[in-house]
Formats: C-alpha cells, structure tokens, sequence
C-alpha cells in the first residue's frame, strides 16, 4: 500500500478524510440530467439548490455542465463555460465550502480554476485530455479520478471484463501516476460506478470496495439515482442510502451525491460503526 495521504487544504479549511465520510452535493447544470430532468438549468435555481446542499451538511459542490449518463451527447467548450460561469461566478461568493467541476475539458478545466473553483472531477482520470493534469497541477487544486470504459456514448457497449476489479486498478494506477508525474498532491479515486460497468458489477465493486485501499488515497463512491437501483428515477433515494452506507462500511471516504440532507443522517450511523471496525 501507498503512504496514505488524506489530508489537503483548501481555502476555508482543511479536510481529512480519513476521519469521517465526507459529502460531495451534485449540481446539474444541463437541460437533460438523468436525475432530475434539467431542473436547475435555470441560474438562480441552481444558485439555492447549491446554497441548499450546503446548509444541509455538504463538503464540496460538484457542477456538471456535460451530461455523462449512458448515450448522451457530448456539448463543445463554448457551451459547457455558458453554463458554467454565471453560477459558479455567482457561487464563490456566497459559498464557504470547496467547489468542484465535474469536466474532462482542460480549456473549462482551466477557466474554472482561474475563477477560484478548488478541485476538479474528471470522469476519464485525465485520460480524455491529458492536458488537464498540468492544469489542475498549477492551480494546485484537487483532483477526483475516475475509471470509465470509453465515453458516454459508448460505455455501455462492452461492459464486459477477464478481471473487473483488477483493470479497474491498472487504469486507477496509471490515473494517480500521471496525475502525481504532474505534480498534482491532492488525489482522490473512484471506481466509476454505472460507467462501462454491468448491472452485477456495479454490486461487485461496492462488495470489493476495500480492495482500493491499497492506493492509499480517499476513495470517492458516486451511485446516488443511478439505474442500477431499480426503479424509476424518483423511487431510488431508499436504495441510494442503502447503497451508500454499505459504501462507507466498505471503505468509502467521500460520497457524491443528491440527497445531502437524507444521506448525512444515514451515514451518520455508518460512521459510528465504522470506527469500531478500525479500534478492532
């Protein structure tokens, strides 16, 4: 195992995510998010929706500008930043808690850093558009690396693996590597649930979870509403708790989710039990 570092600094303060899961509040700023149908594409809802998720006990706001669900059409530069900069302008200043960006494009990357945005979230792990290592390293912000198998549009084509939980580390390995090669310090890793993974495999991952213990860098789990859930969209917060507790018991430092309020209290228990684990 890699020495562990979990903690990093950020503007208002210092996280250590070692010592209790920390919440990451999605915000879509699309017209076509799977979870909530575009619902804060406009501005100012988007603006109380994010104020909202930090009231109710998130650690970072993670805006995406790019739906990445299963199928979707990837959107140019221009579009991602029209989308972006009146909310997250309008977000640094009323916001205390670390705003993250939930991209692979390193010109958006870099604007958004420029503006005082502190960690970025690349779905591919800097695989889509290396370029974007180099500017994270600059901006000294934080980077969330993600496993995927291919782009939105393809992922769920082949999803099947010789070894699931093995390829997903070579890729995670090579992700910290290059992101470390770039002088980037502050690393978290996520095994990409619902990206280019099977119905049984998402299950699989979250039953193996431990196993990315061995990077010795917090391990982000982001399942909230995904599909493989069960249900409609708006009949998935019980199995996204469920999912998420189990996550944390496993070895989940951050979770990335839409229920901030919900998940706080459940993990809550999670995070008691969790530190009985450790003491044994």
């Amino acid at each position: 195992m890699e020495t562990e570092n979990f903690t990093f600094s950020f503007r208002n303060g210092t996280y250590d995510f070692s010592e209790r899961t920390f919440l990451m509040g999605i915000l879509n700023v699309t017209p076509d998010s799977f979870s909530d149908g575009g619902k804060f594409f406009d501005k100012q809802k988007a603006i109380e929706q994010a104020l909202k998720m930090e009231s109710e006990g998130a650690d970072f706001i993670d805006i995406g500008a790019e739906s990445t669900r299963p199928n979707s059409q990837a959107v140019s530069v221009e579009t991602e930043l029209e989308r972006l900069v009146p909310v997250v302008s309008e977000l640094l200043k009323k916001v205390k808690i670390p705003i993250s960006i939930d991209t692979t494009k390193a010109k958006v990357a870099e604007e958004m850093l420029k503006l005082g945005v502190e960690a970025i979230n690349d779905i591919s792990g800097f695989v889509f558009e290396p370029k974007i290592a180099e500017i994270v390293a600059k901006f000294n912000a934080f980077a969330f690396l993600m496993h995927t198998k291919g782009k939105p549009q393809e992922m769920q084509k082949n999803v099947s693996y010789d070894n699931l939980i093995g390829e997903i580390q070579t890729y995670l390995e090579s992700s910290i590597s290059f992101a470390k090669s770039k002088g980037i310090r502050g690393i978290a890793i996520d095994p990409g649930i619902g990206f280019g993974k099977s119905f049984e495999g998402n299950f699989e991952i979250l039953a193996r979870l431990g196993e990315f213990k061995k990077f010795g860098k917090p391990i982000l789990v982001g399942l909230s509403r995904k599909g493989f859930l069960g249900n409609e969209v708006g009949e998935r917060l019980e199995g996204s708790l469920s999912g998420a507790v189990a996550s944390v018991l496993n070895g989940a430092n951050i979770l990335r989710v839409h229920d901030v309020k919900e998940t706080k209290k459940a993990i809550f228990v999670a995070d008691k039990i969790k530190k009985y684990q450790r003491w044994n």
